[in-house]
Order: structure tokens, then C-alpha cells, then sequence
């Protein structure tokens, strides 16, 4: 096997076993991405040359015989929504193009602490607004499993670089499913924690009651690995949660006899995909095998949950964006003559269409007249969402849903219809309403080879459970060893 096809815990062995060297490693994944990057697109900023040299200097406090963490040499991909101080953070928009962090975010710390190796910034849609990466002002992110389509978004960058093999794991951000989705889409594990549970300091915001980082794997032992990492409260951010230190490791068990799982059978109606019903179907099966209780019930709530969340979402990106005004560190118009036209002419040139589109929305739904109508409502519903769902975790431990009601669809297809693109996230933008934690694990793939995701959620930090959950099943079914990207064009 191939150094970059092996897992974090498995390269792990292999170092500790002196079989590689974190050199090796890093020279491995840095060649990779020099041979896939052309195709995939995956990477805004590289820093393969930064990499290399870290590497060597911690490969040299390792010959020296100094003490160093399980991680410390191990690569990473970095969403370009994190800030990395000294390293440019774009958002993939124009407006951000030549913004460099004078600081890390808390998530950034964290990975600096482990001395793990950034080996780059990865693309995504424009301020993550976007379910295919496709509205990134710099380049169109393309699935490894099939150039043609779409890896999803807005973490598509992050979750291709995984599924090419160009890195073994990766953070990104999720505010309506921009984890899961592309996870799903790229055929590798990605898990949305609950809201407060990782810091949100220093990423840029998108919509701040529903924006939350998390982690893009190969597999669940490595998600378990990467969440104790970041997890954690943070005094510098206000959501943060205090819930104590946790071991996500603990929870890697193949024995879920008892465990109880609601089926939802409002999501799994008439816009899910056919093949992605039969896979989801055999996965509950699965699980009745492994002596896990299966039962479906209703959420009804849940079909109100995309326009509530739209609005919502808009609302609060409405309100973020307006501190790129060309005024300080982002993009100025050299067309504008006065304070007027710097607003109107530098917000005009740097934002998307797709960016334009959401603010407008937003500013809609604040405005006098339609607040009452629009955004009160919207978060009334919020809470009966919220409130539905805690009274079906007063009955289950996990609930699964397709992650999306697709496979990963063609470049080009849905991007010039909003309304089609808005309905890929139907799947898991209740679970970011609600803030709780989701993973989406791949459970099958369709006629023509591309993956299906599932989506396991529990209660408000309930990772543990979904963890334990996808760890069973993952070792049960063995996708990893059955089915790989095939670059095809």
C-alpha cells in the first residue's frame, strides 16, 4: 500500500515501528499533490516548500532523541475559511485575495501545539456559501472519484484533498451541511461536532449561530483522533462550551447491541435518490444484524427546516459581510471617487454572485416590514425544530438519514438554479438548526461507482454515540478496502 493511502493511525505504527519517517511521509504527500493537485483543484495555497522544512526539523528533534507528541510531523488541510497567522486567508473570494491572518484561530493552535504539518489552504465557495465549491473566485474543486462532477461544498476542497489522497485529514466548517455533504460526495468520513463544542475563533464567519468547524478523515478511528484534538472550550469565544475533557478514542467499539436508531421517514421521500435509498436501507439492515434496535418514526418539523434555515443563514451573513466594505484589509475599487462608491464599487467587484444573492436575502428578511414575517418566524420555528428533536432523543440514541439525496452531481448542472443547488443541503440542515452533532459515513455506491453517504446524529454532545455507531459499522462493511477514486475524466 501506498504511503499516502495508509490512515493517521496507521502511519502512526509505521513510525513508531521506525518503518517511516515523518520525512518520508511528508515527501510522499507533498509528490502527491504535486502529481493530483493539476486535476483536482483542491488547494488554494500550497505549502509543500513550508512542509518540507518542518518536517525536517522535527524528523531531526526525533533523531535527537526529544519527546514529541503521537501527531507532532503528521500533514494536515486547512479549510481556507481558518485563519493562519503569516499565511493568506481568502474565503475563496476576491474580496479576501490578498488577506493575511495576523493570527491563528484556536483550531489552528491546537494543530500547532500537536506540531502536526500544514501542508495548505484548500478551496471552498466563496465565504462557504455554496453546496458544490463551484463559486469559489478562484478555481472549481473537482471530485476524485469522477473529474466531471462536483466534490461538494463548501468544503469540497478539504474533502478532496482527502479522498486524493493529498492529504490524511483535514478541517473544514459546516453551516448547513458543508462537512457532511462533501464527505458524502467524496466517499470519506466527515463530522459536523455540536455548536459550542469546537472554538469558532478566528474562522471567518458565514452565519455565526450555525457556522462550526470539523474534521474530514479517511476513516473513524482518525475523526475520533483529529476531534480530541480540537475539541475543547475557548474563553475567546462566547459559544464555547464547557463540557470537560473527553477521550473520542474511547468510544471506537464494534459492539452496539441495544443501541437504539430512529429512522425518520420524512427523509427518505420522494426527492431521495433511488440507489441512495437501497444503500441506506441495506445500512439499517446492517444494523439490525449487529443487534442495534431500528424503528421508524416521524419528524415532521424537519420538512419546514430548509427555508428556515435559508432564512436564518442570510439573515446572519447579511449582517457578517458588512464589514468588508473596502475601507480596511479587504479589496478597494480602483474605480471609486468617493466614500460612497468605495462601498457600492468595491462590495460590487469582490463579491460572488452567489455571495450577492444570500446578502440581499438576508437584508430582505431584516428589514422593517418583513422581520416580523421572515427571520421572527423563522426562529420560532428554529425552536420547534430543536424541541422535536430532543423529544426523539428522549426515545433514541442515534437517528439515521441520507447525508444527501444524491451522489455527487455534474460540474455545471445546478449552478445556474439556486433553488436546485439550495436543495442538496435538505438532508442535514436541520441538524445545524437544532446544533447538533452529525457524521456522515460512506455506506455504499451507485451504478456508476459513485459513493453514498449516511448520516448519523444524536443528542447535543452525543459525539461519542455517533462515533461508536459509525465505528461498528465502518468495521462491519469495510468500504475503504472495496471501493477507491478513480480520477476518471
Amino acid at each position: 500500500m501506498e504511503i499516502t493511502e495508509l490512515t493517521v493511525h496507521e502511519l502512526q505504527e509505521k513510525i513508531k515501528n521506525k518503518e517511516l519517517t515523518i520525512k518520508e511521509i511528508n515527501e510522499a504527500y507533498i509528490k502527491r499533490i504535486k502529481e493530483k493537485e493539476p486535476d483536482v483543484q483542491a488547494f488554494i495555497t500550497e505549502l509543500t516548500e513550508q512542509g518540507l522544512e518542518q518536517a525536517q526539523k522535527i524528523q531531526n528533534k526525533i533523531d535527537n532523541g526529544e519527546k514529541l507528541g503521537e501527531l507532532a510531523g503528521i500533514p494536515i488541510g486547512i479549510k481556507d475559511m481558518i485563519c493562519t497567522k503569516g499565511i493568506k486567508t481568502t474565503a475563496a473570494s476576491k474580496m479576501l485575495e490578498n488577506f493575511v491572518a495576523p493570527y491563528d484561530a484556536t483550531v489552528m493552535e491546537k494543530i500547532n501545539a500537536e506540531e502536526m504539518i500544514n501542508l495548505g489552504k484548500l478551496n471552498m465557495d466563496e465565504f462557504a456559501m455554496g453546496g458544490s465549491t463551484e463559486y469559489s473566485y478562484f478555481k472549481k474543486t473537482r471530485n476524485p472519484w469522477d473529474l466531471s462532477r462536483v466534490p461538494g461544498g463548501s468544503s469540497g476542497g478539504s474533502a478532496a484533498a482527502v479522498a486524493a489522497n493529498m492529504v490524511p485529514w483535514a478541517l473544514g466548517t459546516d453551516t448547513g451541511g458543508s462537512i457532511r455533504q462533501p464527505a458524502s460526495f467524496c466517499g470519506i468520513v466527515g463530522l459536523k461536532p455540536t455548536y459550542g463544542l469546537v472554538s469558532r475563533y478566528g474562522v471567518i464567519a458565514f452565519a455565526s449561530s450555525l457556522d462550526q468547524v470539523g474534521v474530514f478523515t479517511k476513516d473513524v478511528q482518525d475523526c475520533a483522533m483529529l476531534l480530541n484534538v480540537i475539541a475543547g472550550h475557548d474563553e475567546k469565544d462566547t459559544t464555547s462550551v464547557d463540557i470537560g475533557k473527553k477521550d473520542y478514542t474511547k468510544s471506537l467499539q464494534k459492539n452496539i447491541e441495544g443501541l437504539k436508531i430512529g429512522v425518520p421517514k420524512e427523509f427518505y421521500g420522494d426527492g431521495i435518490n433511488p440507489e441512495v435509498k437501497e444503500s441506506l436501507n441495506n445500512a439499517i439492515l446492517q444494523y439490525k444484524e449487529m443487534g442495534a434496535q431500528v424503528e421508524e418514526f416521524s419528524l415532521d418539523i424537519a420538512q419546514y427546516a430548509l427555508a428556515t434555515y435559508y432564512i436564518i443563514a442570510c439573515a446572519e451573513a447579511s449582517s457578517n459581510l458588512g464589514r468588508y466594505d473596502g475601507i480596511r484589509y479587504t479589496y478597494r475599487s480602483k474605480e471609486a471617487k468617493s466614500l460612497k462608491e468605495i462601498y457600492k464599487k468595491s462590495r460590487s467587484e469582490a463579491f460572488g454572485a452567489e455571495v450577492k444573492r444570500r446578502i440581499i436575502l438576508g437584508t430582505y428578511v431584516l428589514s422593517s416590514g418583513y422581520y416580523d414575517a421572515y427571520y421572527k418566524r423563522a426562529q420560532q420555528v428554529r425552536t420547534l425544530v430543536m424541541n422535536q428533536f430532543n423529544e426523539a432523543f428522549e426515545k433514541y440514541d442515534i437517528i439515521i438519514t441520507p447525508t444527501s439525496p444524491t451522489v455527487a452531481f455534474k460540474i455545471g448542472e445546478k449552478s445556474s438554479n439556486p433553488m436546485e443547488m439550495y436543495l442538496s443541503d435538505i438532508c442535514t440542515v436541520s441538524i445545524n438548526i437544532a446544533g447538533l452533532p452529525g457524521i456522515s459515513i460512506p455506506c455504499g455506491v451507485d451504478k456508476e461507482g459513485m459513493p453514498i453517504g449516511m448520516q448519523l446524529v444524536s443528542k447535543r454532545f452525543g459525539e461519542e454515540t455517533i462515533i461508536k455507531a459509525a465505528y461498528a459499522y465502518e468495521q462491519k462493511t469495510k468500504f475503504r478496502e472495496k471501493y477507491k477514486p478513480t480520477f476518471k475524466k
